[in-house]
């Protein structure tokens, strides 16, 4: 069996098309949306990261109002920053990025934010109606493999899935969503047992945990569908090489599709970031889009 490869690229593109449709048609309202990027700190692949977001962001022709921060700024002076972009009219969308400095509190920062500007849908408010299943923005890498797995087009009802990992980030919204399509879910972590033999029991395997190559290929069910969210730097051949959490050259041969590392998850988590952006836009402005823009991404 040879998988189905499922390109976040092309499919990342598909939704940035979308995004900048509505983009122009919220112009046409006079409304113009606005992306604030909070980088504290000089990690570089961060750096990189939300450079990446800025740049999409503007050529959808979202502004982007960009924040780099010395890594010793104070927590206080971080709550302020976001309270001025709480206040700012022209600002839809506010991402931190994350991790911060030891000494500022995470929690703290992501919930100054208001929840009808927290693009990221990280704030306590949009996780408890994720939980609830009501109205949330909803958390970018999450909605990018829920996209990704309705774009095969199967029923994901009655299926048996299982997340590697039980991050606010990634393992827990995506619990909540895969519940929500009524799949049958069990996240595994560091404390599981018998890991291995629950994930050759699934039918979808999610791999949210960050170590190179965990997930071997005696693990995978015949033509189960795996989403590797997992991008781990590692050495090979004396090169340094980009990979995911699922061994994916031995897994690609018995499953019956799944995401590349790099290509995969990743283009997916910035342009589902730059479609909350727009969501939250209209919301703001009690401006509904009218061309059915996103349907094919979000019920």
């Amino acid at each position: 069996m040879n998988a189905r490869i499922l390109n976040g690229k092309e499919i990342a593109a598909e939704l940035r098309t979308c995004v900048a449709k509505a983009v122009t048609y919220l112009n046409k309202q006079s409304v113009y949306p606005g992306l604030a990027t909070i980088l504290v700190g000089r990690d570089s692949a961060s750096s990189v990261y939300v450079a990446n977001k800025s740049r999409l962001a503007k050529e959808l022709g979202i502004k982007s109002f960009q924040y780099n921060l010395e890594e010793n700024i104070t927590e206080k002076e971080l709550i302020k920053l976001i309270h001025e972009l709480n206040d700012n009219h022209e600002v839809d969308g506010i991402l931190v990025q994350l991790p911060l400095p030891k000494h500022i509190n995470t929690d703290i920062i992501l919930d100054t934010i208001k929840p009808n500007k927290d693009v990221d849908g990280f704030h306590t408010i949009n996780a408890g109606n994720l939980y609830l299943n009501r109205k949330a923005v909803i958390p970018c890498t999450p909605l990018g493999c829920l996209i990704m797995l309705r774009s095969l087009k199967v029923s994901l009802h009655g299926l048996r899935a299982v997340i590697i990992g039980r991050s606010n980030i990634v393992g827990k919204p995506m619990s909540q969503l895969l519940l929500k399509e009524n799949c049958t879910v069990t996240v595994v972590h560091s404390y599981t047992k018998n890991i291995k033999e629950i994930v050759k029991e699934s039918d979808i395997v999610v791999a949210a945990l960050g170590i190179a190559n965990y997930v071997k290929e005696s693990w995978i069910k015949p033509g189960a569908i795996v989403i590797d969210v997992g991008i781990n730097r590692i050495k090979e051949n004396g090169k340094n090489k980009l990979v995911g959490d699922v061994e994916f050259d031995k897994i690609k041969n018995i499953a019956s599709a799944i995401t590349p590392v790099p290509g995969g998850v990743g283009p997916m988590t910035i342009a589902c970031l730059l479609m909350n952006t727009v969501l939250q836009c209209s919301s703001n402005n009690n401006i509904e889009l009218d061309n059915n823009n996103f349907k094919k991404f979000i019920k």
